[in-house]
């Protein structure tokens, strides 16, 4: 029986998927997670610092000494350097950690596509001692507007735009606020970038030994034109054209080229513009939240069963997306505050062609919006004959869903007794 470690950060949505597939495959499963985390479906667990990938890697390789690993798999971000670093020295399957490296850098990202001359984003970094000099300086060379981000958080946390010198100077100081409250060390330089104009993709891929497979493209049709990024429904397949599709796939390929991933699972952010795709971001791992659950493939096949299987060097039946469009909604925090509840699941559930409808933050919980925030609210997922269905029920259960928050102050109120 197979052996894998499967790392999850203990805020991870993704658990139960990846553990349904892994029983699925007849695995033997070890959770390797940062915290104590209540898991359903394995009795084996390992506490890894993922916060520390070298630390990570040294626990990873002590328990491979005990118990010997065939695989490594990092579920998010937070994992993939940890896991690159073991699977390295236990001679496994995976991307060299340079390139995982570099995917999870942004600014080292963007020097290696430029230096491969990748359509992208003109880009500078903006070094920590920078003042509004230098700021107006760097602005000129990206242009106006431009997007402001740190170069390690995920999720469109700390991204903001700015359509002048003076705003560009608050977000600056919004965002490095935000990256320093994350957990970023304070002299690391923030990314100036042009903002590109153009309807936004998603690609969903898989590498194997540097080749791309693009497993499908999803739109993006809510314009993602700022100040900040957060995203909001997800359709499958894309009404994009060939040549556009073409690009897409084209730029997605070099840049994991000019990244040197080889192994695994890909996620990339495109902009399409005038038969171009310019790069935004790629990832050394599958899509995030619960998003995958739009996927199927061949009879039925879950992504999560893919990226398993594949890291463990067995066959595939089929990478062929199953028949139908598909589509996910990720519900938006539009305000801060304690979460009461959300109200209209049930009705939400009867539009035609919605098929779930999961929230994922507990009543009680504090709701943070973007840009501070790195969470959505929950997930609505759609099924149809066609795309424009599939984004007409999403937006019909969005309609459904009335959320009710709680300002902190109404709390300390109730509590004080006033």
């Amino acid at each position: 029986m197979d052996r894998v470690l499967l790392l999850l950060p203990s805020a991870t949505y993704r658990a139960s998927d990846f553990l349904k597939a892994a029983k699925g495959l007849g695995l033997e499963l070890i959770v390797g997670c940062d915290d104590a985390l209540a898991l359903t479906g394995t009795n084996r667990s390992l506490r890894v610092p993922l916060d520390d990938p070298e630390k990570a890697a040294d626990a990873i390789v002590a328990l491979d000494g005990a118990s010997p690993l065939d695989a490594v798999v990092a579920v998010d971000d937070q994992g993939t350097l940890a896991a690159a670093r073991a699977a390295q020295r236990l001679g496994l399957r995976a991307n060299h950690p340079d390139a995982v490296a570099a995917a999870r850098d942004k600014l080292r990202m963007r020097a290696l596509l430029s230096g491969a001359e990748v359509s992208q984003p003109a880009f500078a970094a903006l070094p920590p001692t920078s003042d509004l000099a230098e700021l107006t300086r760097l602005t000129k060379l990206v242009g106006l507007p431009c997007v402001v981000k740190p170069t390690t958080l995920s999720a469109s946390q700390g991204v903001i735009r700015a359509d002048t010198v003076a705003e560009a100077l608050a977000a600056v100081e919004r965002t490095r606020s935000i990256a320093l409250d994350a957990g970023v060390e304070p002299g690391q330089p923030l990314l100036l970038e042009e903002f590109v104009h153009g309807p936004e993709v998603a690609v969903e891929g898989v590498l194997t030994d540097g080749e791309l497979t693009v497993l499908t493209v999803f739109d993006k049709p809510d314009p993602l034109d700022g100040p900040f990024f957060e995203e909001t429904i997800y359709v499958t397949p894309s009404r994009l054209g060939a040549t556009e599709l073409n690009a897409v796939t084209a730029s997605t390929q070099a840049a994991t080229r000019a990244l040197k991933l080889t192994q695994g699972p890909i996620h990339a952010e495109l902009r399409v513009r005038e038969g171009r795709a310019w790069v935004i971001e790629v990832a050394a791992r599958s899509i995030g939240g619960l998003c995958s659950r739009t996927l199927e493939f061949g009879t039925g096949m879950s992504l999560e069963h893919l990226i398993l299987a594949q890291a463990l060097g067995r066959p595939v039946s089929s990478l062929t997306r199953k028949d139908g469009a598909a589509g996910v909604l990720m519900l938006p925090i539009a305000t801060g505050g304690i979460l009461a509840e959300v109200e209209g699941r049930e009705r939400a559930l009867k539009v035609p062609g919605v098929v779930g409808v999961e929230i994922t933050i507990a009543p009680g919980r504090m709701l943070v919006p973007l840009p501070e925030g790195n969470r959505y609210l929950g997930f609505v997922f759609a099924r149809a004959d066609s795309p424009e269905q599939v984004e007409v029920a999403l937006r019909a259960a969005h309609g459904e869903l009335h959320v009710r928050v709680v300002a902190q102050r109404a709390i300390k109120n109730r509590a004080a007794g006033r």
